[in-house]
């Protein structure tokens, strides 16, 4: 029988917030992978947990993974743990949960703490549709993506979260506010301790601030998403400055047929198809 892959939700700050099953679990299973076992150690000790564990982090997770796939598929039982959070979520995880699918071994998720879910209902902003984007690109190594995210970002609707560490703050504050324009936002430090803050302002006013004091502890950024109303407001004025037939072809460089085409620039600018097609004759 193959062992069984159980992702282990620790806590983000609280220690109290360990679910009953994650401790059940975490002591019956045959080994624990934890991304810093050196960080790791110290949860395991308060709760008397003396299973035995292994590292896996970004830096070995591709080979490590396959180890421990073929412990799993010796019968091995495996819970796998992050420094803090949901296993998967913005760390190497996935990589392990990926290989585990394609060698069939079973996999299950114990849910618990999860930073970005935890600051998403603290932010006041709204719940209903939102996206998660972890950390952004360093600069320093690769600008382009950077870049590309945040243009992609310029045009969403749905709430956005991103974590930040503390001494990046200001830069990404700044980076966020040059793409995005001036927004509501809530900046939530040091989840679920005992200084734990959420600072509803906006960009313009948070880099006021942070421009004279210096941030501290981990940060998780909620920002409000364009409203649709703006974002249309923006695509009519973009629609107007150009021709019907350079609007045709903007949606033919898509891989639209000419009759969706006709169809999409008809919408945008609110008028009929056959009043594209006359133009266009």
């Amino acid at each position: 029988m193959a062992g069984k892959l159980y992702l282990c939700a620790t806590p983000i700050g609280n220690l109290e917030d360990i679910t009953f099953r994650v401790l059940r679990t975490l002591k019956e299973v045959d080994l624990i992978a934890a991304e810093d076992t050196r960080h790791s150690i110290k949860l395991l000790n308060h709760f008397e947990i003396r299973t035995p564990m292994t590292s896996y982090h970004e830096y070995n997770k591709v080979d490590k993974a396959r180890y421990l796939v073929e412990q799993l598929q010796s019968g091995v039982n495996i819970a796998l743990i992050t420094d803090a959070g949901t296993p998967g979520i913005s760390d190497p995880g996935e990589e392990l949960v990926r290989q585990c699918y394609e060698a069939g071994v079973e996999v299950t998720s114990l849910p618990g703490p999860a930073a970005c879910v935890t600051a998403l209902t603290m932010s006041g902003l709204s719940t209903r549709r939102f996206c998660f984007e972890a950390f952004l690109p360093a600069e320093k190594s690769d600008k382009k993506e950077r870049l590309r995210i945040l243009k992609e970002l310029k045009d969403e609707t749905r709430t956005i979260i991103i974590y930040e560490a503390p001494h990046h703050l200001v830069k990404t504050l700044d980076d966020l506010y040059g793409t995005l324009g001036n927004r509501r936002i809530t900046i939530l430090r040091e989840l679920t301790k005992k200084f734990e803050t959420a600072f509803r302002t906006t960009f313009e006013e948070a880099l006021s601030v942070y421009g004279q004091e210096e941030p501290k502890g981990e940060c998780v950024i909620v920002i409000e998403g364009k409203s649709p109303q703006e974002l249309k407001q923006e695509r009519i004025r973009t629609w107007e400055e150009m021709s019907i037939e350079e609007h045709m072809d903007h949606y033919i460089s898509m891989g639209q047929d000419k009759k969706e085409a006709m169809k999409s620039v008809a919408g945008d600018r609110g008028i009929s198809k056959r009043d594209v097609y006359q133009q266009l004759l």
